[in-house]
């Protein structure tokens, strides 16, 4: 088990966050034809509880029903999309997709762990798959609102989750027979508070499991010596009432209750079975903690970002740090049976919902399995369920798809 955080809280440099937009592979004209687009619901009803985005919105979700086998089984993903910690970083983001339903597109491809194929998702292809929209910026974790004036900044992701997972329950999930809660980037990062909490309200009729996508983001000090995460976790979770929510096990393990927004400091206190797929070399992790522009202000390491194969052999030989730091953390549930891990060491960031990596015939491979196989035995119990990659550049499998002129800030 990974040693916790006890006394005063320690100081870091202010932090500003961006999520790392990946893009789909491009694909034939004829499969384009095949993808699936799922159109969105409002949950209208959701206001009377104040379960509303950052502007006042109602929330929405996207689902697409099971079929056979698969109809009594439900798949819930968590749109990812990064955070913000502070009344300006917030209001702007209340004006964009990512703090409004208004401003969102209303129709969303299914792909991936998402997909309606069993040639391209063979083990979750027919369940209910449900895509939770992410408009508060805190992980739907937040409870609280700042008033300035006429204008108004609601902190309800922990009401969002509550008021789109009732709307469920009265649409079939009140009688699943089989749950995965997952989510990429900032949503995994929310399946670390909803996993148990999930559980519970299902009861134990229900397989309920949790699969955190590129959400395990490290307490890390950057190769300037700087720990950036912390001052932006803390100030985030001071602003949007984020404690109260937050794993009361590990609450009251620390001296600081921001540290359990951090995955590695939440998981010893979760009960539900986890799995988590995660880059060792995470492309946001490597550039905006482990790396951040703070911390290089001569710019030497950008041709290394931009192209792994650009990366000096002093370069190559720090980043091995962040694959230590990330595998010396989950050290924690190596041995417990229930959980499951896939951690690669290709250049990526987020890869269950990109169906070049989750399942292709040239998809990522760590001993000669793919991310959706070691899920799906995960899973359903199949066998052997935790991967950890050679260090790079050994894997020849890997597409190391750094997305480095599309990074969109979102603070």
């Amino acid at each position: 088990m990974a040693p916790r955080r006890r006394g005063a809280c320690p100081a870091a440099a202010v932090f500003v966050a961006a999520v790392v937009a990946v893009g789909f592979a491009a694909e034939a004209a004829d499969m384009v034809q095949e993808r699936l687009t799922v159109g969105m619901t409002i949950v209208a009803d959701a206001a009377s509880t104040g379960a509303v985005c950052l502007d006042g919105s109602p929330p929405a979700y996207h689902l697409h029903r099971g079929s056979g086998a698969g109809a009594r089984s439900w798949l819930l993903q968590f749109e990812g999309g990064g955070w913000c910690n502070d009344v300006r970083s917030c209001t702007e983001r209340a004006g964009t997709r990512r703090g409004s339903t208004r401003l969102m597109t209303k129709v969303e491809v299914f792909s991936g762990i998402l997909s309606n194929r069993p040639s391209m998702n063979p083990d979750f292809y027919n369940w209910n798959r449900v895509k939770l929209r992410y408009c508060d910026g805190g992980s739907f974790s937040g409870d609280s609102e700042y008033k300035n004036g006429s204008s108004v900044l609601y902190f309800r992701g922990q009401r969002i989750w509550d008021a789109i997972i009732t709307d469920l329950l009265q649409k079939g999930l009140a009688k699943a027979k089989n749950v995965l809660l997952s989510g990429c980037s900032a949503g995994g990062l929310a399946t670390f508070f909803h996993c148990d909490s999930l559980k519970e309200r299902l009861g134990g009729a229900t397989t309920v499991k949790c699969l955190s996508d590129a959400g395990f983001f490290l307490d890390l000090t950057d190769i300037s010596g700087n720990n950036n995460m912390r001052k932006f976790f803390s100030s985030l979770v001071s602003l949007q009432g984020v404690q109260k929510n937050l794993n009361k096990d590990c609450q009251n393990s620390t001296d600081c209750p921001y540290m359990c927004f951090f995955p590695q400091y939440a998981l010893p206190d979760i009960r539900t079975p986890y799995f988590i797929l995660n880059s060792a070399y995470d492309v946001y992790q490597f550039h905006h903690i482990f790396v951040p522009p703070s911390s290089d202000p001569g710019g030497q390491w950008s041709r290394c970002k931009m192209d792994p194969g650009a990366c000096s052999t002093s370069q190559i030989a720090t980043l091995q740090g962040l694959r230590t730091a990330m595998l010396t953390s989950l050290k924690q549930i190596e041995g417990e049976p229930e959980a499951g891990m896939f951690v690669n060491s290709c250049f990526a960031h987020c890869q269950s919902e990109l169906q070049d990596t989750w399942f292709e015939p040239d998809s990522p491979m760590i001993h000669d399995k793919k991310i959706a196989e070691v899920v799906g035995d995960w899973y359903f119990e199949r066998g052997a369920a935790k991967e950890i990659d050679c260090a790079y550049p050994c894997d020849s499998t890997c597409h190391n798809l750094i997305p480095s002129d599309q990074e969109l800030r979102m603070y």
